[in-house]
């Protein structure tokens, strides 16, 4: 092996190896921002845009597992809706008649809009957590489904031809080629559906549950405090940052070939 491919073997390896860095840029819009909004608590009165002591002083008195609680069920429907996406998207690859009777199914649903979802959930099932969870799975598993389904299509023709003259099995077609060559466009998917569900699911607290950020948004409306408002606003932009950053760690990881 000569010295050139060692030693560039090893500045992939320390490349790799390099820790996560906050983007510069987005610390200098965030920095602008808060910045902008101390400024403007000072011309304005408090009840309208709350200065940064009195939104810390929010923070700190707020519930902390609602928070869990709201992650929990996010995290719980994320699951359900991805397997459910999944399983739907491979059966409408394999045929053809069932992705005709299928494909207009998941459009009508993802015409509904989501006010309409919780005021169905509402009215049909009186368990709060089965209301929550069936908006969150009806809203996100279309979306995991029609973005799985386009990245399998996506798959070059190529490769599965050559794969086929090996006389695979199904299953081995799909472990060995499919699945891996739409690994990009599930974690594209993840990304979409985790925003998605972090805003529907506070929608969908908002009505009838006792627990969570949109029941501790529906507190603060009643006492009529924007500070309580903007610290769960807050709570929300922070967790939905973390996660992202966590998939992008692991797209990262698993999409090194690209770089």
């Amino acid at each position: 092996m000569s010295d050139k491919v060692v030693m560039s073997e090893a500045v992939e390896a320390l490349e790799a190896r390099k820790p996560l860095r906050f983007p510069r840029e987005m610390l200098i819009v965030l920095v602008l921002l808060a910045v902008l909004w101390e400024i403007l608590s000072w011309l304005v009165p408090p009840f309208v845009v709350p200065g940064w002591g009195r939104i810390f002083r929010s923070l700190a008195e707020l519930r902390l597992d609602f928070v869990l609680i709201t992650l929990a069920r996010v995290a719980a429907a994320l699951v359900i809706s991805f397997a459910l996406g999944l399983a739907l998207a491979m059966a409408m690859y394999l045929s053809t008649a069932v992705e005709n009777y299928l494909r207009p199914a998941v459009r009508l649903l993802m015409a509904v809009p989501v006010v309409c979802w919780i005021l169905f959930s509402v009215l049909w099932f009186k368990w709060v957590e089965f209301r929550i969870a069936f908006v969150l799975i009806v809203v996100c598993a279309p979306v995991f489904l029609v973005d799985l389904l386009d990245g399998m299509k996506g798959v070059s023709r190529d490769l599965r031809d050559m794969l086929r003259s090996f006389r695979p099995s199904r299953t081995h077609f799909f472990t060995k080629l499919v699945l891996p060559a739409t690994v990009p466009t599930i974690l594209t998917s993840w990304k979409i559906n985790l925003s998605l569900a972090i805003r529907v699911v506070t929608i969908a607290e908002l009505v009838g549950a006792v627990s969570g950020i949109g029941y501790g948004l529906v507190i603060a409306q009643e006492l009529f405090s924007v500070a309580d408002v903007f610290a769960w606003t807050l709570i929300l932009v922070i967790v939905l940052f973390l996660a992202e950053a966590v998939l992008t760690l692991i797209e990262e990881r698993m999409l090194r070939w690209r770089v």
